[in-house]
């Protein structure tokens, strides 16, 4: 089953820039995922265990090293390749 997420990354810091560049680099390096960014949010999509996998990682390490907020829609299917 595929699903599509939009995820936007609200680093509390100053710098912000480098942590959301750094989050979407580290994300892009999943296989068998689509992502598409603009200004204000990054939406994946991908097969449902690939992309809840991909969120299982990267999220505790994104919080582990960055007080953050995180927001996150899901939809059912790929609306990026449709």
């Amino acid at each position: 089953m595929k699903i599509t997420l939009d995820i936007s990354l609200y680093p509390l810091n100053e710098e912000f820039i480098p942590i959301i560049k750094d989050f979407i680099n580290t994300i892009s390096k999943y296989p068998n995922i689509t992502i598409s960014k603009n200004n204000i949010s990054t939406q994946i999509s991908g097969e449902y265990d690939i992309i809840m996998e991909l969120l299982n990682n990267e999220i505790k390490s994104i919080f582990e090293k960055q007080r953050s907020v995180l927001v996150i829609k899901f939809l059912s299917g790929d609306k990026l390749n449709d």
